[in-house]
Order: structure tokens, then sequence, then C-alpha cells
């Protein structure tokens, strides 16, 4: 696949310039802090925002986990060297026999429906504009294949930053995001639809086998799956059909509902997620059955590495393991074959006071050597983090938050111009610090 152009930083920089000639000004704010900002504004202002935002933003506890993966990126600091030709530069890298534009790719976050029903369509496409990989959730609002469907038309037509050419070439690349479910065959079932939709890999998530003490959402008592946000994976899945089926047929004693106007509401919030009509939602059994059959069943706080040693005879994908801190749990996963490791605390939601992701990706990379792939999620806000991690030992990072932030604030097209933002800023930090391709870019271009 194509480079990205060696103008990129320019070019996107010239697109703001020009338009602001005629006083035409970001919608979307290409700094991280107004970003975040203008996101909540936008999200405020409408109807169930404030969990949304709570959903989106929030982390576990007293959220310290989030300021230390920031504070892990602000402690370090890159020094540029001067006087160094750097007209042509490539910001592509190959991770796991893929090529990528830059090595950015765009993580999975789940109920991101909270936002907009098609917000997993709408990112996807926005991704796949631009050649960049987009990891799709198990807790997904839109079926995998629907998002996969959407991710090849707009490969096709895609006129972003990256060339039209290379976003063709680069055949929609998509992952998807395994949450490991109690019921073993719903397991198989995902991984067959993945592998159905060309997923270039498996991440198979570990750090919410339970969910964390979220206090945002806690406050609120908002929990989406409750409303059949976020469970489109599973009332797409034929198997998840079953256990459903099961469940209705069973009459099973489900713990039974205070009749409240929010009740209500949250009823009718969860026929609308469900697949079908809404009347007939509201009439059948299987519409509550489900979103109780998800809850019972999406997590299995059993996972354990005998698990993940199945998974060479489950599937041809390439495993990635996501969530992983410590330098012993990194080697052993390689020990047993995976072929990656993303070094993540979940955006610090799931445990509080955690290490933050760049100390650890330090850490795991003195032990695993410079050869296995790792990963980097969990506090990415900017170009210059990007190279810092790259800096650091990353093969690529993820970027969760900030893509949602877009969404939020402009559809899909505000979730092209955080990324158009993103991959500006790293191409012209490149630049600025002296250095053409990753190859160069080390520990020694740290302070």
């Amino acid at each position: 696949m194509p480079s990205p152009p060696h103008l990129f930083g320019r070019t996107r920089q010239n697109v703001v310039y020009r338009a602001g000639i005629s006083g035409i000004t970001p919608k979307v704010p290409t700094g991280p802090a107004r970003l975040e900002d203008a996101a909540r504004r936008a999200l405020l202002r409408r109807p169930g925002g404030r969990r949304a935002w709570a959903y989106i933003y929030g982390g576990a506890g007293a959220g310290s986990t989030m300021d230390a993966n920031r504070e892990a990126f602000d402690r370090r600091r890159l020094v540029p060297r001067m006087l160094r030709d750097t007209t042509d530069r490539d910001l592509s890298v190959d991770v796991l026999g893929q090529r990528l534009p830059a090595p950015v790719l765009v993580a999975p976050i789940g109920a991101a429906g909270l936002i907009t029903r098609d917000a997993d369509i709408d990112v996807g496409a926005a991704s796949a504009e631009r050649g960049l990989p987009y990891i799709l959730s198990s807790q997904g609002s839109s079926p995998m294949e629907a998002t996969a469907a959407a991710m090849d038309t707009a490969s096709v037509t895609g006129t972003a930053s990256v060339t039209a050419t290379a976003s063709a070439a680069a055949s929609a690349l998509r992952w998807f995001q395994l949450y490991w479910s109690k019921d073993e065959p719903l397991v198989d079932s995902f991984i067959a639809r993945a592998e159905a939709i060309d997923a270039g890999a498996l991440v198979v998530t570990l750090d919410t086998t339970t969910l964390g003490w979220r206090p945002w959402d806690l406050d609120l008592g908002s929990l989406p799956f409750t409303r059949g946000v976020g469970i489109a994976q599973y009332t797409s899945d034929p198997r998840f059909a079953e256990l459903v089926a099961e469940r209705v047929a069973s009459a099973a004693d489900d713990e039974p509902v205070t009749v409240t106007p929010q009740a209500v509401r949250t009823m009718l919030e969860m026929a609308r997620n469900h697949p079908g009509r809404l009347l007939d939602n509201l009439r059948a059994p299987e519409t509550r059955a489900a979103v109780q059959t998800f809850l019972d069943t999406f997590s299995n706080p059993a996972l354990s590495w005998e698990h993940i040693e199945t998974l060479r005879e489950r599937t041809h994908l390439p495993v990635v393991l996501k969530g992983v801190l410590h330098p012993d749990d990194a080697k052993r996963a390689f020990d047993a074959g995976v072929d990656a490791v993303m070094v993540s605390n979940h955006g610090g939601r799931q445990v509080d006071g955690s290490i933050g992701t760049l100390d650890a990706l330090v850490r795991i990379r003195e032990v695993v050597g410079r050869e296995p792939t790792v990963l980097l999620d969990s506090g990415v806000r900017s170009g210059a983090d990007v190279v810092k991690a790259m800096a650091c030992g990353a093969d690529a990072v993820t970027l969760g938050r900030p893509h949602l932030y877009g969404l939020s604030i402009a559809g899909r097209r505000g979730v092209g111009e955080v990324l158009d933002n993103l991959l500006a800023e790293i191409d012209l930090t490149m630049s600025l610090s002296g250095v053409r391709s990753w190859d160069e870019v080390d520990a020694s271009l740290l302070a």
C-alpha cells in the first residue's frame, strides 16, 4: 500500500487555514482539551446526554489510572534533532503482516450507540476512508457484518487525507475484539463471524472479566446494556438467539422490575434497540430476555491461560491479548504462541490506581525484547503521544475516546476530522523532530 503523501501534515494545515480566509473555523477542535470539552457540551445538550458522557468519559474509582496514563506521556519529552533532511517521510508500518498507512488503529469502545445508533458504522467508515484498521467491539451497536459492509464501501469511495488509491488498497482493514462469554459455543460463533468478515486479527480482552467500579455510571444508575445499547453483536448471533429462546421457554424467574416512568422508558429503549419492529418488540418476551441473557453471559470471570491455549484450534486469525500490563504476563503470552499483546488498562476504566500504560510498555519491552509485536492502548491523545509511544517501543497504538468525541460533535465527519488531525500531527512531529521513518525513532529521541 502506498504511504500517505509526504506533505500530509502541511496539507491538512492548508485545508484549515484556507477555510479560515473565509472566516470558517473547524467545528471539531484540533487540540485534545478543547476537543474533549466540545464533545461534553455537545452531548449534554441532548436527551440522555449525561448518561452518554458518563459512560464515554468516566473511569474507575477516583480516575487515578486515567491520570497515570497521561502523566506517563507528559513525563517524557521529545528532543528534536536539527539539520536533517526530512523532505520525504514515511509513516507506514507493518503490523501482523498488514501494511498500515500509520501506526494507528481505531480502538473498540462498547456502547457507542449512546451517541448515535449507527456509531460503529460511522466510526468504521471514517477509519476505512483513511486506510486505518477499526477494531470492532463485541459490545458494538451494529452487527459486525453491517459495519464491515459499510467499511468496504467507504474504503473504495473515500477521498480523505490518505489517497483514495491507498484507502482502497487497505481493503477496509478491521480487527475484532472478543469478550470471552461464559457460553463457549457463543465464543465460537463470534470467532466464526469475525473470520467471515475477513477480520485481520482477534483481540481478546482480558481485563473485563467483570465490570470495574465506575462511579460516573453508578451515580446515574446507568448501564447501557440494560437498555439494549451495545448488544447488537449478540442479538444478531444465531447461538445467542438459541440461548434467548431457551430462557423464554423455561420461563426463567427474572428479578421483577419496579414499575416507574423510567422503567417504561427503559423498556421502550430496549424495544428500539432490539432487531425488528418496535411494536412487535414491545410485546415479545424475547426483548427483555435478550438483555437478561446478555447480562448473564457476556463476560467470564473464570477466563484463564487454559482458555487462551484453545484458540489455536479455534481460529486461523492472529491472536492479540489486550489488557496486558505485567512483563511476566507478556512473556507468558508470547511463550504460549500469541501473535501480539496490547498494553492496556482499558482507558483507566477497570482498576483504579493502576500503572500508566506507557510505563508498562517500557517494562514489557525490556523483558520480551524488540522482536515480538507490542501495541499500546489507553491515554493516546495527540500525534506527539504516538511518536513518544513508538520511541518507547510500541509497534502501533490505538486511539480511543478522541474518535468518539469527534462523533459526538459532528458524526462520521467528526470522526474523520479527529483522525486527519492526528495523522497530520504525527507527520509534522516526525518532520520537526528530524526523523523520516519509524526506523529512526527510538529512545534516543526522548529526554
